[in-house]
This record gives structure tokens, C-alpha cells and sequence, in this order.
């Protein structure tokens, strides 16, 4: 092969390769910009293939120093389901009609930024869903209470068999969306929230 031909081979996979990744940042943005929080479900099961993707989408998440404390527990049944709608007296009741949870779990044993590893893999599971067509919500559980003042986290722990050594921090309801949500809107964004360089008051004018 002569070296104008390998310049242009070269070229050619250059090209590609800026293409690609124009793409799938392109792809990751509006992944952000439409996932909006979804509360309510078509009756219709998650096929398996898409809740092992989600889940193998978890267990890639980043966590401190590789410790990876979270663990997932997959819950389907609408008995469990609809118990655990229960561990709330508001925010939890979408539970009872969405399809999947995934209720997020962590070893505090093994890190002590667990909750911050463990609310990355809740961020990448909703993520993960909506890419593949799904909608989701978080339902936190950590410092929440039932409605006679005893700890969901208490309250799911034992719905669920989970070990003391695990805190819960909260479940991900996924399902097909039966509502509609606008993406969000960049004008409306709140770029005053942004600082460079130093923390900058707001001026009142």
C-alpha cells in the first residue's frame, strides 16, 4: 500500500472518529435534556433484555475507590410493589402501578461515601432507562418516613430481607410512560447558579 493511500486511510479514520464522537455527545445531551422525572406507567412489563442492560449499566457506575457499595434488588411482583408504595405516605403510592423497581442498596461497611456512590448508579439507572425507552423516578427512601413515623428504610428492610449492615437510599421506579413531559427548555435554565473562577453574589438590581 503506498503512503498517499495510508494518508488517506488515515484521514478517513480521523474523520470517523471526530464523527463519532460529535455523535454520541450530541446523543448524551439529549439523553439529559428530555429524561424528565415520569410518575405514571402503562401496564406493561419491562422485557428482560432491557432490565439486564439497565442493570449491567449499574454495576458499571463509578464508586470510590472501586468499593462499589451499592448492590440492587429487582422487584417486579405487584404484591411487593404495592407494599412498598407504602413506605411513604407521599411520594411512594406510583409505586403500586409502576412495573419494576429497583430498590438501591448500600454497604456502609465498605465506604463511607456510599451515599454518594450510590446515588451515581440511581443517576446512571435512570439514564440508562430512558435510553432505552423507558421513564423513571426516584423514590427516596434514606431519612424518609412512614406514615406512622417509622423509618422506610426500616420498613422496606424488612419487606425485603435486606441485612443491617445495608442502608437503603432509594428505589427507581421504571416503566413505559403513560404521561408526557416537554424536555427541558435551555433559556430557562439557571445559569446564575454558575460561577467561574469564585463564588459571585447575585446582584439585586
Amino acid at each position: 500500500m503506498q503512503t498517499s493511500d495510508l494518508l488517506v486511510l488515515s484521514l478517513f479514520s480521523l474523520l470517523f472518529d471526530l464523527c463519532s464522537l460529535f455523535y454520541y455527545n450530541m446523543q448524551f445531551y439529549e439523553l439529559l435534556k428530555t429524561r424528565r422525572s415520569i410518575r405514571k406507567y402503562q401496564p406493561k412489563k419491562v422485557e428482560k433484555d432491557i432490565v439486564d442492560k439497565i442493570l449491567s449499566a449499574a454495576l458499571m457506575s463509578p464508586a470510590s475507590k472501586r468499593s462499589n457499595p451499592w448492590e440492587f434488588i429487582v422487584v417486579q411482583d405487584k404484591v411487593l410493589m404495592k407494599k412498598l408504595a407504602e413506605s411513604r405516605p407521599h411520594g411512594s403510592q406510583l409505586l403500586a402501578e409502576s412495573p419494576l423497581g429497583i430498590v438501591i442498596v448500600a454497604d456502609t461497611t465498605k465506604s463511607d461515601v456510599w451515599i454518594e456512590d450510590a446515588s451515581i448508579a440511581a443517576t446512571i439507572i435512570q439514564l440508562q432507562a430512558h435510553e432505552s425507552g423507558l421513564g423513571s423516578c426516584w423514590v427516596q427512601v434514606r431519612e424518609r418516613f412512614t406514615h406512622n413515623q417509622k423509618s422506610a428504610e426500616e420498613y422496606i428492610r424488612e419487606i425485603l430481607n435486606i441485612p443491617t449492615k445495608y442502608a437503603v437510599l432509594c428505589i427507581i421506579s421504571i416503566g413505559y410512560a403513560a404521561e408526557t413531559k416537554l424536555p427541558f427548555e435551555e433559556e430557562k435554565l439557571e445559569t446564575t447558579k454558575i460561577h467561574f473562577e469564585k463564588y459571585q453574589k447575585l446582584k439585586i438590581v
